[in-house]
């Protein structure tokens, strides 16, 4: 009887074992780990966070080995930065097929708005209407596209009035007139512009300056510099050399330096320190630069853009005001940056 008793106490241990085994290995079921309280409120919380007041952007101007572009880029993303936002910025090289490429790659990737600055203001056309059907806020910086319908809004320097300076400079500082030389970029409209401005100024001076020679430099370092060392082996006799923007200059001052010239002036459009710190030099040749602000434009680009997303109030066009710097006035601003 005792061995009875014993027996059926065994067997009753051990049917406990086996329901306590059993619930061991149902614990690692989803419906046997619910999660707690406080790993939902840490979802919910990111979600919210990646939602709420968050914004990709793109950016894409002409050639980010231009020193102006550099500091327009970086001026943006301060404030990409502090509005907690996110910048993909890709770099098309001065080629208008690569810019279109990578901004489709940016509509893939999720962008909600650009900062776009046009290799070439008119083949960019149908990277708008992608942009447009992709439901992508266009911000067009520094350089105006063609189709001026498809941009929400503008940002850049008064360019005719910057070209328009550096013709009245002129005047003043060469008042018998002379030979003029012009580097051009024609598929950049701020350039485009800039030159008119200059032409329009110097048609008006008493002593007449004739354009003997001009070259399409595609706004590119190189290629302004053989389009300078053409135009001086072509013609001897230059009064002045108008360019389109900085970069091209520091090449025509490179190549009137190759051939000995040290009579040409150079004018161009930028204010960079690179051409501050020629203008702080005794045997400087360059005359004179219209000081533009990429800072005030990428900053004011992000605001922009931000004003668009978010349905606020917002300026179409801006056009921030230019000066020129000269070897009489660029103690003034230094040559160690940006205005």
């Amino acid at each position: 009887m005792m061995k009875k008793r014993m027996l059926g106490v065994i067997v009753m241990m051990l049917v406990g074992i086996f329901a306590l085994s059993g619930c061991k290995k149902e614990a690692g079921k989803p419906v046997d780990n619910a999660v707690s309280e406080d790993t939902t409120d840490d979802s919910e919380d990111t979600d919210q966070t990646e939602d709420v007041g968050k914004f990709k952007f793109g950016f894409s101007v002409i050639d980010m080995q231009n020193p102006y572009f550099i500091t327009l880029e970086e001026a943006a993303q301060q404030v990409v930065d502090k509005e907690e936002c996110t910048m993909i910025v890709k770099d098309p090289g001065s080629n208008a097929d690569t810019q279109a490429e990578q901004i489709q790659e940016m509509i893939d990737e999720g962008i909600d708005a650009i900062f776009l600055c046009p290799v070439d203001w008119e083949k960019i056309t149908p990277s708008l209407q992608a942009l447009q059907e992709a439901g992508v806020k266009i911000i067009n910086v520094d350089s105006e596209v063609k189709d001026t319908d498809y941009i929400d809004a503008y940002i850049g320097s008064n360019n005719a009035e910057a070209g328009k300076l550096c013709g009245n400079d002129m005047i003043e500082r060469c008042p018998d007139g002379g030979n003029v030389a012009i580097l051009e970029a024609t598929a950049q409209n701020s350039i485009n512009e800039r030159i008119t401005g200059f032409e329009q100024a110097i048609a008006k001076a008493e002593k007449g300056f004739e354009v003997i020679a001009r070259e399409d430099t595609n706004g590119t370092f190189d290629s302004a510099l053989e389009a300078a060392k053409k135009i001086l082996n072509e013609q001897s006799d230059i009064t002045a050399i108008m360019c389109g923007n900085d970069q091209i200059a520091v090449a025509a001052k490179t190549a009137l330096n190759l051939v000995g010239n040290d009579q040409t002036i150079v004018y161009s459009v930028d204010g960079s320190p690179d051409i501050k710190k020629e203008l702080k030099k005794a045997d400087n040749q360059i005359a004179g630069t219209v000081a533009q602000s990429p800072i005030n434009i990428g900053k004011t680009a992000v605001t922009t853009a931000l004003a668009v997303l978010e349905d606020k109030e917002f300026e179409k066009e801006t056009y921030m005001d230019v000066f020129m710097i000269n070897k009489e006035n660029v103690e003034m601003y230094g040559a160690d940056g940006w205005q």
